[in-house]
């Protein structure tokens, strides 16, 4: 197969199924659909730095995600003032508790050498840096929550630009990565997925039920975004000309410019992170990287410090993830933690993976693509699809309504026979890892 038909033309024809998407459906569908591909590539681009690079498997992909969105949070959204007067203090006292717990405990280890006397210390400390942690968190939380609960009962962000918040959620996710790499990366790679699922269920039931942080499952709204609103264009004079020039709804068309937009953003975060990955892999690091993965024995050998290069790659590929949570709900323009479904979306950004090609960063963008539009489509085409199957039953048969009311669940059929066809007939991907020497 040449580079052009392997490499090129099916990126061609992802794009000609968006456009034929606009014609046959709608503009704004094939945008909506368009926007949540570069975002999940962003995300497939984070899970294969990890596994791809270097064997990393990693099941916390909606944890790290759900980081990435709790940083818009924090970030952009205006401050609620009341709040911070209510239990703001308490909450920066028990962060400077914690904070001073860890730090005089890392000290008292250094200096005791006894391990049986270190393991003492250390237990001390943490269960009274934990009592005086909640002493005072526990009071200032719940006079936060009591702020206007249905609007508001939480601390609000700092009102920075958005933009700003897809690094801090960035930053968000690979800090989360340090501390889990640090106790988990020594496990074994079985161990390792159980670990991170689990501690991404963690990280979303905290964010369900601390009311305190971001209003947990009420969900926090109209967050702020880096592109005009539809009203401000509507309002705009050369919007105007630009509806009587092209003859549309006025609706139709700041809304297509809105997802414009916001589609331009995602390709120029896209095609940078693609680069830079690019460039790590063609360096002499990607070439290590690949050979700590390969055989891991051989690399110890040669001098590598294996856990330290996997702790890297883990919190670069959390990193990017995190990003892409960021993208993710500054799109939504809304924080909902519990549309965090760790084993129902993790699931999707692996196939998305495997589909592609782990190892090659074109192809994992590739499988973003394909399966994330058909997982989209499955459900409107599923519907087209059993309404003709099942025509000759007759409109008032039980069966056919039973099918047509689960036309969702075609979806899931969808990805697995996809997933079944690839592995069959492409084993390493559409656009396979290659050699580089």
């Amino acid at each position: 197969m040449t580079g052009f038909r392997r490499n090129v033309l099916p990126f061609l024809v992802f794009f000609l199924l968006i456009i034929l998407t606009g014609m046959t459906q709608s503009w704004s569908l094939a945008f909506s659909i368009l926007n949540l591909c570069l975002v999940s590539a962003v995300m497939a681009l984070g899970v294969n730095i990890q596994w791809g690079y270097a064997g990393l498997v990693n099941f916390g992909v909606m944890g790290f995600t759900a980081l990435g969105g709790l940083a818009v949070v924090l970030v952009a959204a205006s401050p609620v003032a009341e709040a911070w007067s209510a239990g703001g203090p308490g909450v920066l006292l028990a962060i400077l508790i914690v904070a001073t717990t860890v730090v005089v405990t890392l000290a008292l280890r250094r200096l005791i050498d006894h391990p049986g006397g270190k393991m003492l210390a250390t237990a001390v400390l943490v269960v009274a840096g934990l009592f005086a942690t909640m002493t005072v968190l526990g009071p200032s939380t719940a006079a936060i929550e009591k702020v206007n609960p249905s609007f508001t009962g939480f601390l609000g962000g700092l009102g920075l630009p958005v933009l700003l918040s897809w690094i801090v959620g960035g930053i968000f996710a690979a800090g989360a990565a340090f501390l889990i790499g640090k106790i988990a990366l020594g496990l074994r790679a079985d161990y390792l997925a159980i670990a991170t699922l689990g501690v991404s269920e963690i990280i979303i039931a905290i964010l369900m039920n601390e009311d305190w942080l971001a209003r947990g499952v009420k969900n926090v709204v109209g967050l702020p975004r880096p592109v005009p609103y539809e009203v401000e264009l509507r309002e705009a004079e050369w919007f105007a000309s630009l509806v009587d020039r092209l003859s549309m709804s006025p609706v139709e068309l700041s809304s297509l410019l809105v997802k414009g937009a916001y589609a331009g953003l995602f390709v120029i975060v896209l095609a940078i992170l693609l680069w830079l990955a690019e460039t790590a892999l063609r360096s002499p690091w990607g070439r290590m990287m690949r050979a700590v993965r390969d055989n891991e024995t051989a690399a110890e050998a040669m001098g590598k410090d294996v856990k330290r290069l996997h702790l890297l790659v883990f919190v670069i590929g959390s990193g990017v993830i995190g990003l892409a949570g960021a993208m993710m709900t500054t799109l939504d323009g809304q924080f909902t933690p519990s549309s965090y479904q760790p084993l129902r979306f993790t699931f999707l950004i692996w196939v998305m993976v495997i589909v592609g090609g782990s190892g090659n960063n074109w192809g994992s963008t590739l499988g973003a693509f394909v399966v994330w539009f058909a997982w989209v489509q499955a459900e409107p085409v599923g519907t087209m699809v059993i309404d003709f199957a099942t025509s000759w039953l007759g409109e008032g048969s039980p069966v056919r309504q039973h099918l047509l009311n689960n036309a969702a669940q075609m979806r899931l059929i969808v990805m697995g026979v996809v997933l079944l066809v690839v592995l069959r007939f492409a084993p390493r991907g559409l656009i396979p890892e290659t050699d580089r020497r």
